[in-house]
């Protein structure tokens, strides 16, 4: 074994004697009800999209009742001014709203995470060109952007994920680089690149999983952000207005008047819904950020000491 060998290599622990220490995030999440609340309500949330063809089948756009009807044993939350489901009109519009969702989210974390990564470990001229990248798209306005992107582009769920990744991965970029850019000096990165190990496998095997918990509050905090927008688009009418989405939702219900008109669970449930998903997700958020971070889970520890 050489010197090198020596200094790179752990210590393992002794025979018979296992490792110690906290558990992993994944099962502390478990344990922390912010976090136990969140999961469920989105789990709620996601089994009514997936059970929406069951629960109300059919296109629920079709016009089959008398328009403007408060909520009723017929219809649970009432119809529309043209005669559509309230029901099933949120139910349905969950599925692409959290689709949505979930597709901005992951597709606006991955390209924040491989620019951040890489601006990090490279340095130098890299981190200065993708510095510079970031830093304009964080001071374009972000809802000027939107709405020129969205009004040019074709209508469509396509256009709104592609337009919500665009102006929606900077902010994650900075924060990821900064994480990573600490990471990137520590003594076992350095050991890394000393015996010669690819970069890209440094910087995924290596920094990556020590940032799980900024990856997944990136994440989350990009879920929200996208279902958010999509809504705010869609109100705006540069959405697809023949997708039955939360968003389009609540366009029809501004168009036809509903709030002049006193007619308020044409846009409360989608309304609602956005909220109340958005609250679930800032919840887990919330846990995650409480685990992770020494003040916040030192604040916590007196309080349960002081009751």
């Amino acid at each position: 074994m050489t010197v090198t060998d020596a200094a790179v290599r752990p210590l393992a622990p002794p025979a018979g004697k296992k490792r110690s220490g906290r558990p992993g995030l994944g099962r502390r999440l478990l344990r922390n009800k912010k976090a136990l609340s969140g999961a469920v309500l989105l789990a709620v949330f996601a089994a009514l999209a997936l059970l929406a063809p069951v629960l109300e089948p059919g296109d629920p756009s079709l016009i089959n009742s008398t328009g403007g009807a408060a909520p009723s044993g017929a219809h649970w939350l009432g119809t529309t001014a043209k005669g559509q489901d309230v029901l099933a009109l949120t139910l349905w519009g969950a599925r692409s709203s959290l689709l949505v969702g979930a597709t901005v989210g992951l597709a606006a974390t991955a390209v924040a995470l491989l620019i951040g990564l890489a601006s990090a470990y490279f340095g130098r001229i890299v981190d200065d060109v993708l510095s510079l990248v970031t830093n304009i798209f964080l001071l374009i306005p972000g809802l000027p952007l939107l709405v020129i992107l969205a009004a040019f582009l074709p209508p469509g769920t396509t256009t709104v994920v592609v337009v919500l990744v665009i102006t929606g991965w900077a902010g994650s970029a900075r924060v990821l680089r900064a994480q990573a850019k600490s990471i990137r000096g520590k003594d076992f990165v350095a050991a890394s690149v000393v015996t010669g190990e690819r970069p890209l496998r440094i910087m995924f095997r290596e920094i990556l999983p020590n940032m799980a918990s900024v990856v997944m509050t990136t994440l989350l905090g990009c879920v929200i952000f996208g279902i958010g927008a999509q809504a705010g688009l869609e109100f705006l009418g540069l959405g697809d207005a023949s997708v039955v989405s939360w968003g389009t939702n609540l366009y029809w219900a501004g168009n036809d008047g509903a709030l002049m008109t006193g007619a308020w669970w044409a846009f409360v449930p989608s309304g609602l819904c956005i909220a109340l998903v958005a609250f679930a997700l800032a919840m887990v958020n919330y846990a995650v950020d409480e685990i992770t971070n020494p003040r916040l889970r030192d604040r916590r520890s007196r309080k349960h000491k002081e009751a």
